[in-house]
């Protein structure tokens, strides 16, 4: 006979006398094992439901969740111990579980705690769990859940400890959560929550840990959370919260133990009352815009483990500014000190050798120290990490640098030190050194080869001289050694193929000679070998053909010869490679990374022919007696040419070697002091790509808004579409626009990413300085204002700024910076606005680079004739070649468009009427009937009853509008150029300021 029945006690069929004694028996210990009864078919339900919803479960955690054992024995569960007996705790948390959480764990109605943490649920939060009147902990953090955070669960009146941090959940934080007065730690961080903090957690008089780090959260802590005198931990680092910090902050949260604001925008002084706070462990307010002291009363705080300041507007300059390190002294649980990237300026204070002896780590890169470093930094044995480079420190680094035997990371870069670089015989340790930058002299010391655990070591720019020590081979964990920009010379005598991690190897602009190493080939991991500006003779090693994880390539200026080795084109990650000035000979491989003509640079190799159409090579003649013959007479005079070539190439190289930085060398590359940015940092400061980081489109692709950690500023990130045709042509058109080019009124490219996406696809992007007030169409159209706009117009002296700006822009392209550039999309979205409204010039898309004297371009590309309808010159109709003229006109469109307000596209611009026919008809006597409403506004007494020669602000008009006019002319040279437009436009600026009743104070600020 059966016990088991999925029905209750009450509905069996058979007699209740009959039944009872079975029951007793199935439910005894262990007595009699037959099919068990659930007599509890609710809570039975809602955890099939949820088991049902599991649609991976590799560990095997609900292995046991089957009808043959009772559900209070399943793995996780736990009931109640008094019949009838009642779900009481679910905890799956670690178990890789993935699918959705059922909403029937909404009727476990006894459920005091719920832990499904670290595993891979996604789908929203169920709203039913609001039913789950008696629990108190609730642990969903470390999933992939999304959605909002559902008001329901401000329903679950008992819950002290409440945790969904690291999912993805969007929207902002209710305030109906100031009602769980129960509530004693709240976590929600790690997910992409926005809006503000509402106030009414400040009512949580409970409340003890409150983390809400690495969302979207903006406008200031609400002052309710100062009344929270039980609060120990803060968490709010990396969101958009700003303002001052009330001055008795440390008064009002005196349990404080854990607070961080790191990447924030809190401004002001840092509260000498945190001294008060005499609890707090951690004090983490990095990358924001403190200013002024670092208070003294920090060092009352005898428990600080971690102090993080770096990345502010922190002050010290006199001896009173550092009394703070004095004060430190006292912290003597201090583990971590950083005040790096402020302003903090002359000699380290003898003070810093009193520093906990247990002070581990050290970081004051990005200041303005000077001067020798203090010997007494020798006594913080305890140091594993010391950054103090970009500052000016001079000297020697000997006599200190011995002592520190358990340093693990040196960075010393870019300051004036001196001498020769000693030995690190006791810092077996050293994990990292960067001493790059400096004026160290004398050859590299051979016992870094006795750093048994060196995995990075960077000596470039200094003047190093001799050899590549032998013993290098050594360093069998090296990843990345970089001896450029020295003057090392003689064979490369190094054995890389006893450095199985290597994955960066630079050893450009030295005087290395001889043939390159065979061994090379060998370095499997290796991604990045640079040997450019060398002395190099012989072929390209054919062990190349085994650098399969090779990306970069460069053996530019050297001396090699032969052919190029077609199985380069077989290593199927290289995507940029540089053999130019070398004497390379024969046909170009097309395959490969020879497909890309942007990926390849191969000039001034006389002898090569052939490959794909944009490398522009001559072909490759059919070989016969009659053409060798033919060939060698002009293979003769090449070859004179070349050796003279090469006599004044050495000349010249000899003469830089004299100094151990070469800056020619920087217009190879633009964002030289920006860090290298790869796909996995975009795609995370931009939430992978999601729409609300979204802030633009344009011809080829999306603009994104994003907060690169590296370089600690916000960034608008230009992310190619390369299924659009020509957007790969457009990425490389702006990286050779804006490499060479530098203008205060250019918009600022700050570095380039063009690599593989994580599934293997073709990535190009551009980061650019991010411009916060917009693009100039916004203010001249959008009437409502967008984020971060208000509606505002644009005065009349704010346009004549701004359209000075970018004629001053188009001025260096045309006539100043070497090789003239045409825009060729000149238009108000390409215009942006910085904080001060001054014009930068951007999207360099479709830039044309090669112009002759007459302007006119030397490209015949579709894209050097493409741009907006509207802003094209008439004469692009009939050519294919780009012009400065061409320029010229979008300008004046452009200008036009300032001063009346409407598109050249605008619906009443059709058939023979456009936006320049239009103003030529009006001018000069009607233009008050087309000016802009915003521009009339600008001045009192610009109307038509004072109009007349006395009156500024028109006679202002009439010359912007005579000079857009003439800007578009239809014939190309009757127009005027960008320098004359310039030098009018300037003239006009200044008797404005000197004349209008409006001032220049009105020449940056944007109307109210």
């Amino acid at each position: 006979m059966m016990c088991h029945s999925n029905k209750q006690p009450a509905k069996l069929a058979m007699p209740m006398l009959i039944l009872l004694p079975l029951l007793l028996l199935c439910y005894g210990v262990g007595i009699i094992h037959c099919s068990t009864v659930h007599e509890n078919s609710i809570d039975l339900q809602a955890l099939l439901d949820f088991k049902q919803g599991i649609t991976s479960d590799p560990n095997e955690a609900l292995s046991n969740w089957t009808m043959s054992s009772h559900f209070c024995h399943w793995n996780g569960v736990r009931c109640t111990t008094t019949r009838p007996w009642r779900v009481m705790l679910l905890v799956l948390n670690g178990s890789s579980l993935a699918g959705q959480i059922s909403s029937s764990l909404g009727n476990l109605t006894f459920l005091g705690s719920l832990d499904l943490s670290y595993n891979n649920f996604v789908g929203p939060l169920p709203p039913l769990l609001g039913r789950l009147k008696r629990l108190q902990y609730l642990h969903l953090n470390n999933n992939n859940l999304s959605g909002t955070i559902p008001d329901e669960l401000t329903d679950c009146s008992n819950l002290t400890k409440l945790d969904l941090s690291s999912n993805s959940l969007v929207g902002s934080i209710s305030p109906k959560f100031g009602l769980l007065s129960n509530l004693q730690s709240v976590n929600f961080g790690t997910n992409q929550l926005d809006g503000s903090i509402p106030g009414e957690l400040g009512q949580l008089s409970n409340l003890e840990y409150l983390l809400l780090d690495d969302n979207r959260l903006s406008g200031e802590i609400p002052l309710s959370f100062f009344s929270l005198s039980s609060l120990k931990s803060l968490g709010l680092e990396y969101n958009m919260l700003g303002k001052a910090l009330p001055p008795n902050i440390g008064e009002l949260l005196p349990n404080l133990i854990y607070i961080t604001l790191e990447n924030n925008s809190f401004e002001g002084p840092i509260p000498a009352s945190l001294g008060n706070a005499l609890g707090l462990e951690i004090l983490d307010l990095s990358s924001n815009n403190f200013s002024g002291q670092i208070p003294t009363s920090l060092g009352k705080l005898s428990n600080l483990e971690i102090l993080n300041l770096e990345n502010n507007h922190l002050v010290a300059k006199y001896n009173q500014d550092w009394e703070f390190m004095n004060a430190l002294r006292n912290c003597t649980s201090l583990n971590f000190l950083s005040l790096a990237y402020n302003e903090l300026q002359g000699s380290l204070p003898q003070s810093i050798s009193n520093l906990s002896a247990s002070l581990q780590h050290l970081l004051l890169t990005g200041n303005s120290l000077s001067g020798q470093v203090r010997h007494g930094v020798g006594k913080l044995s305890s140091l594993i990490r010391l950054g103090l480079g970009k500052n000016s420190f001079s000297g020697s680094i000997e006599g200190w640098i011995d002592n520190l035997k358990s340093l693990q990371v040196l960075r010393l870069q870019s300051n004036n030190f001196t001498g020769l670089i000693p030995s690190f015989n006791n810092l077996t340790k050293l994990v990292n050194i960067n001493l790059s930058g400096n004026e160290f002299a004398g050859s590299i010391p051979a016992s870094l080869g006795n750093l048994p655990h060196l995995l990075l070591l960077d000596l470039s720019y200094n003047s190093l001289q001799g050899y590549i020590p032998p013993n290098f081979v050594n360093l069998e964990q090296l990843i990345q050694l970089d001896l450029s920009h020295n003057n090392l010379q003689g064979n490369i005598a190094l054995d890389i193929s006893k450095f199985p991690h290597l994955t960066d190897l630079c050893l450009s602009s030295n005087k290395f000679s001889g043939e390159i190493p065979d061994t090379f080939g060998k370095c499997q991991q290796l991604e990045n070998l640079q040997m450019n500006e060398n002395y190099l003779i012989g072929n390209i090693p054919t062990s190349f053909k085994g650098l399969l994880s090779l990306e970069t390539l460069n053996l530019s200026h050297n001396n090699l010869s032969g052919t190029i080795p077609t199985f380069l084109k077989d290593l199927s990650l290289l995507d940029k490679l540089d053999l130019s000035y070398n004497y390379l000979q024969g046909e170009i491989p097309t395959n490969g990374v020879f497909a890309n003509a942007t990926a390849v640079s191969l000039m001034n190799n006389w002898g090569l022919c052939g490959g794909v159409r944009d490398l522009h090579m001559p072909v490759c003649p059919a070989v016969t007696w009659g053409t060798k013959w033919k060939r060698h007479w002009i293979i003769i005079p090449t070859l004179v040419f070349a050796f003279i070539s090469l006599g004044m190439s050495i000349y010249i190289i000899f003469l830089g070697k004299k100094t151990s930085r070469r800056p020619y060398l920087l217009l190879l590359s633009f964002g030289k002091n920006f860090p290298r940015v790869s796909y996995n940092d975009i795609a995370q400061v931009t939430r992978n790509f999601s729409e609300s980081n979204l802030i633009g489109k344009g011809s080829y692709g999306s603009v994104y808004r994003g907060k690169l950690n590296q370089a600690k500023i916000q960034v608008a990130i230009k992310v190619f579409d390369l299924n659009i045709r020509f957007a790969d042509r457009s990425f490389v058109s702006e990286c050779e626009a804006l490499r060479t080019i530098r203008h205060r009124n250019l918009l600022p490219v700050l570095s380039a990413c063009s690599t593989i996406d994580n599934n293997g696809n073709e990535f190009k992007a551009l980061i650019y300085e991010f411009m916060a007030s917009g693009n100039l169409d916004t203010w001249l159209h959008q009437k409502h204002g967008g984020v971060g706009v208000a509606p505002k117009g644009l005065g009349l002296a704010q346009r004549i700024s701004i359209c000075v700006d970018v004629a001053d822009a188009l001025a260096y392209l045309h006539h100043d910076c070497g090789r003239p550039i045409v825009h060729c999309d000149l238009k108000p979205t390409n215009i942006l606005l910085d904080d001060d409204m001054n014009a930068h010039l951007g999207d360099f898309g479709i830039a044309s680079l090669v112009v002759d004297s007459t302007g006119q371009s030397g490209c015949s590309s579709s894209l050097a004739v493409t741009g907006t309808i509207g802003y094209i010159a008439p004469e692009y109709a009939q050519t294919v070649h780009a012009t400065t003229y061409g320029d010229v006109y979008s300008f004046g469109v452009v200008l036009l468009e300032m001063l009346i307000g409407k598109r050249p596209t605008d619906p009443m611009f059709e058939g023979e009427l456009s936006i320049i026919s239009f103003v030529e008809r009006k001018f000069p006597d009607q233009v008050l009937d087309i000016i802009d409403a915003h521009v009339q506004e600008e001045c009192k007494g610009f109307n038509k009853v004072t109009v007349g020669a006395e009156n500024e602000a028109y006679r202002c008009v009439l010359s912007l509008l005579q000079v857009a006019l003439a800007c578009t002319l239809r014939l190309p040279r009757e127009r005027m150029s960008m320098r004359e437009v310039a030098i009018n436009l300037h003239a006009i600026k200044k008797s404005y300021i000197l004349s209008c009743s409006c001032g220049s104070s009105h020449l940056t600020r944007p109307r109210k």
